[in-house]
């Protein structure tokens, strides 16, 4: 069983895969900084398949 958590812009969770990674980073070059200060990522892993959610944004399925 792997756990999630929530992690802040600019911090990857270690457990995330690569390509989910990569994703994120597109994402947050885009951001504005006040959502890079007050938005935080959220990992869940659903039938061992990784799910980011950006607060109030994407969600990115592995």
């Amino acid at each position: 069983m792997k756990l999630g958590g929530r992690f802040d812009i600019g911090k990857l969770a270690d457990s995330l895969p690569e390509p989910l990674a990569s994703d994120v980073r597109k994402i947050e070059e885009e951001l504005t900084e006040d959502e890079r200060q007050s938005k935080r990522w959220t990992l869940t892993w659903l039938e061992g398949r990784a799910v980011v959610e950006l607060d109030d944004g994407p969600t990115l399925r592995g």
